[in-house]
């Protein structure tokens, strides 16, 4: 007699790849700002496209993009945009590329000003994560809305509302496991 398969989120599907994303990392609270940004600017290269293709390339992004350090990816210019837009690890989109290194000049600015990026993003849910208890599969939601508007005061590109909501999701800011989810239930983690 076979083991029962967990049940998971309908996006898992039959992808392994999906599966142990979604069992090691969706959803599970990630305060190190670096780590946030990172998860951002994949969110933002997973625009109009699938996760898994993204995920399928994460490693190769996390090559082409010196590790997703900020202070790093700041100093690319024209001979790493190029670089970048030859590389095959990764999702080649000018648009995408440009706005990565303008958003670790961002993240970098708020650093300068005092404003550690972990302590901004997670300071939209005082009381730690919100969980989505409606059921209904959403796109976006006013938290949402209100962090992209906070994030693009802040000098960020690409991070509308749709892009944001898709990161607090991964990030464990919104807890929004389908309600049968073996995961759907699990105990919040303090914020």
């Amino acid at each position: 007699m076979s083991a029962s398969l967990p049940r998971r989120c309908a996006w898992v599907g039959n992808s392994a790849l999906l599966a142990a994303y979604h069992d090691e990392e969706w959803g599970r609270p990630v305060h190190d700002g670096r780590a946030l940004w990172e998860g951002l600017m994949l969110e933002g290269f997973q625009a109009g496209l699938s996760w898994v293709t993204v995920l399928k390339r994460r490693e190769g992004f996390r090559r082409a993009f010196a590790g997703f350090d900020p202070a790093r990816v700041a100093r690319f210019g024209e001979g790493d945009i190029a670089r970048l837009m030859a590389d095959p690890g990764i999702i080649r989109c000018r648009r995408k590329i440009m706005s990565t290194i303008g958003n670790a000049r961002a993240y970098l600015d708020m650093q300068a000003r005092g404003e550690d990026f972990a302590t901004f993003a997670w300071s939209m849910m005082p009381d730690g994560p919100v969980r989505n208890e409606s059921g209904a599969v959403q796109a976006q939601s006013p938290l949402s809305q209100a962090m992209s508007r906070a994030l693009r005061a802040r000098g960020f590109r690409f991070v509308g509302p749709v892009i944001v909501y898709a990161w607090m999701q991964a990030m464990g800011m919104i807890i929004d496991h389908d309600p049968g989810c073996a995961r759907h239930s699990e105990n919040l983690p303090s914020g």
